[in-house]
């Protein structure tokens, strides 16, 4: 089990790349502010090594959404391209365990539940593009739909042509310019 605590140099390092993050990219949360975000995320210090762990495999998050009902932010991976540090696995344990040779380093399932963070669904993937061009050269696991999953399949989505596509695959399979996108809650 990993180490969930950040040392102080840590925290106020990761505090100051969200802050520049959030204000170099207003066009992402409209209406938002960052003393805000930094107070709520004051009184959810847990969450700040989801958040670390997000940029240290290259997510870059930033504030995309307020849920009002909830009272919270959501973050999500902001990479131009897909995280660097979250590619080549393929979908779920399940998935990984059917493969007899040439097993991934990981799943995307199990990563983004011991970084405590959400896989995206192809409706946030679809709301990111609406903020900027996304994995114009690589591609992105989303949420698969039970029914897909069960059948042996997964998806993943990604932007060419100017255009979202949402695609599917074996989810044994596993790609060297495909990754994840997670989002959390704060």
């Amino acid at each position: 089990m990993p180490n969930k605590e950040l040392s102080l140099e840590q925290h106020e390092e990761l505090l100051k790349t969200l802050q520049d993050r959030f204000e170099k990219n207003m066009n992402r949360h409209q209406g938002l502010e960052w003393a805000k975000v930094q107070a709520k995320l004051a009184a959810h210090t847990e969450k700040l090594w989801s958040l670390n762990e997000m940029e240290v495999t290259g997510g870059e998050p930033d504030v995309v959404e307020y849920d009002e009902n909830t009272d919270e932010y959501i973050f999500y991976d902001c990479a131009t391209e897909s995280p660097k540090g979250r590619r080549s696995f393929c979908y779920d344990r399940e998935a990984w365990e059917s493969r007899k040779k040439h097993q991934p380093e990981n799943t995307v399932i199990d990563m983004a539940t011991t970084m405590g963070i959400e896989l995206l669904t192809e409706e946030q993937y679809r709301k990111l593009q609406e903020l900027g061009n996304f994995d114009l050269k690589t591609s992105s696991w989303v949420q698969t739909p039970a029914n897909i999953r069960k059948l042996g399949g997964a998806i993943f989505c990604d932007r060419r042509y100017d255009t979202v596509f949402m695609y599917h695959n074996g989810a044994d399979s596993y790609y060297a310019a495909r990754g994840f996108r997670g989002s959390l809650r704060v």
